[in-house]
């Protein structure tokens, strides 16, 4: 079925425009008081919740919408960050929860990138800012305070951390030493900004690892910080007294990467492991260090949080049934009204043997059909992130068009050990090709993918993967498809937000200026001349992570050689959060790869 009855709208825009809803966060000290996403409007935008008198209203109304938002401890007042059209540099707005005018949630610090928040219940307020001028500074904000005060300043990037129970200490990330993709730990005195703890995994050793911040227990006094590290070759959580200096190893024999937070009365934690795309839940009490599974489907669980009854709450979905918000209590926790996004199709793993090791990939089949069939390879972004068993919009689209899907989770994706996460550097982009190079002679090789008609497709990091791939294994590619690319790597360091700066530093091993050779050879741009496949770009005008100069330039050079090539450029940044503005990028790239490939046209 490709079109609903009812409305005559197709399927695939049916899931794009079926209200979704974030994880409800809740108020430490009002726990009925949530604020969750939605796009109930048609842009994505912060909702407040009363789950006591079952009221919902909408917080932010913005033309380009609104995700990153916050509630204080006492749940009087919803914060929220307000950017100019998706650039990411703005300031930290406020509202009250129960509705009101917005103000300024602390005045006197200039608009910024975003470096973290940490929201006390006394009041107190911890701001982590970055600009390309200062590098990241932290400020720190006590009520009936004049102005606000910096506690640290450094060129390289950091981030607020969390500020504990009782308000007196602040935990910090920070990449001092120079490697923006693992960072270490500071602990500073909220009342003198004095060090109370360091806690550095880079030093002492050959292998690079980093430490995350998890979060402090929530008990007033206790000084355990919950922290995530990567001594055993994964993320898992330790629990680390700052004051006594004590470490305490969890033990969790689970394979793959785990997280954690603290279940809210302190004598337990929620353990979310991730492995081999798809994700589960346990509980681990810290008494016992017994580890109870904590049921959930099959599938993945995108966020998920413990309640002050112990129950928890999660956001669940499947590649082929969409999310929704659960409880272990029982029942559906928040369920929007509206139609339903209809399902897809399961997702099927296959290991292939590679260059660097057995890469793992997800394959989706058309309903309908015998292979081989055209077949789409959507790349995903980060590097560091992973695809998974989860729903997405975009590939049940190309699905729903007769087309094979096949998502790569090639070396810098988490979730397969830290030095599958790593291996990428310094040969930067090359390296990901080579992955989905083997998982591609695959495709055609089992007959799954018809080799005449191959879409190479991906945004952000992907998309920078796709406009590589058609440059260096342009025989390979019948069609790319390239949304918020980096397509020019040198324009692109000099144009971007200065905590990517220090990432492409880090995986390149120095600037432009310092390894031009490196640049070199992964910017998509040195290759632009070999493409061969028409491409589609979409580019956001504002986006300070791929930023449009580059694009441009890249553009340039296929029109200078007559080139095909189509150019989308759209006012946001990187991505979009309007739906009828996705619909329409979805829409170009469907009708562009059945242009070229004699596909099902849009909506068929």
């Amino acid at each position: 079925m490709t079109e609903s009855k009812a409305t005559g709208t197709p399927v695939w825009e049916q899931r794009f425009r079926a209200p979704r809803v974030s994880l409800p966060e809740w108020a430490e000290e009002a726990p009925d008081r949530s604020l969750f996403v939605s796009n109930a409007t048609g842009t994505y935008e912060l909702y407040a919740w009363d789950r006591a008198t079952g009221e919902q209203r909408q917080v932010t109304d913005r033309p380009n919408g609104t995700t990153d938002g916050t509630l204080s401890p006492d749940g009087a007042w919803i914060w929220w960050f307000a950017d100019t059209d998706g650039d990411e540099f703005g300031v930290w707005m406020r509202q009250p929860f129960g509705g009101g005018p917005d103000e300024p949630a602390v005045p006197g610090l200039a608009a910024s990138y975003p470096a973290g928040l940490a929201l006390g219940r006394d009041g107190t307020v911890v701001v982590g800012r970055s600009t390309d001028e200062e590098g990241t500074t932290v400020h720190l904000v006590r009520p009936g305070a004049a102005a606000p005060v910096e506690i640290y300043r450094h060129r390289e990037s950091a981030g607020v951390g969390d500020l504990s129970h009782d308000g007196a200490l602040i935990a910090i990330e920070h990449t001092e030493h120079g490697d923006a993709m693992h960072s270490a730990l500071r602990v500073l005195r909220a009342s003198d900004a004095g060090v109370v703890a360091e806690l550095d995994d880079t030093k002492g050793g050959t292998e690079e690892l980093g430490l995350a911040v998890l979060g402090f227990a929530p008990v007033d006094g206790d000084t355990r910080l919950l922290v995530g590290h990567q001594r055993r070759g994964r993320w898992e959580p330790l629990l680390w007294d700052v004051a006594t200096g004590t470490e305490t190893d969890l033990g969790l024999d689970l394979p793959g990467d785990v997280s954690a937070e603290w279940y809210p009365d302190g004598t337990g934690l929620l353990i979310v492991h991730s492995f081999e795309a798809r994700s589960e839940l346990w509980r681990y009490d810290i008494a016992t260090r017994a580890l109870v599974r904590v049921e959930t489907p099959a599938g993945s669980v995108s966020s998920a949080t413990a309640r002050p009854d112990g129950s928890v709450e999660y956001l669940w979905s499947s590649a082929a049934l969409p999310p929704v918000v659960r409880s272990t209590s029982g029942g559906v926790v928040l369920d929007p009204p509206g139609p339903k996004a209809p399902p897809s199709v399961p997702v099927e793993d296959v290991w292939v043997e590679g260059p660097g090791g057995r890469v793992h990939a997800l394959v989706q089949r058309p309903a309908e059909g015998e292979g081989p069939f055209p077949t789409v390879f959507e790349v995903h972004g980060g590097p560091a992130w992973h695809d998974s068993d989860a729903f997405a919009a975009g590939p049940a689209a190309w699905i729903d068009h007769g087309y094979a899907v096949v998502r790569v989770n090639y070396r810098g994706s988490t979730g397969y050990g830290r030095e599958w996460t790593d291996a990428l550097k310094h040969r930067v982009g090359l390296i990901e090709l080579e992955d989905i190079a083997a998982v591609r002679a695959w495709a055609v090789g089992s007959g799954l993918a018809d080799p005449a008609r191959l879409v190479l497709s991906g945004g952000s990091w992907g998309g920078y993967l796709t406009l590589l791939g058609l440059g260096t294994q342009p025989d390979d590619w019948a069609v790319g498809l390239a949304a918020v690319p980096v397509a020019d790597y040198v324009t692109a360091y000099e144009d971007e937000m200065e905590a990517l700066k220090a990432l492409d530093r880090t995986l390149l091993g120095g600037s432009p200026e310092e390894v031009p050779e490196r640049y070199a050879a992964s910017s998509p741009l040195t290759y632009v001349d070999a493409v061969k496949a028409p491409v589609h770009i979409s580019a956001g005008v504002n986006d300070p992570r791929c930023p449009i100069r580059q694009i441009d330039n890249y553009v340039d050079r296929l029109a200078a050689r007559g080139a095909v090539h189509e150019v989308y450029r759209y006012d946001a940044g990187h991505g979009s959060l309007v739906v009828e503005e996705r619909i329409k990028q979805v829409a170009l790239d469907l009708a562009f790869a059945a242009k070229h490939l004699g596909t099902r046209p849009v909506g068929s």
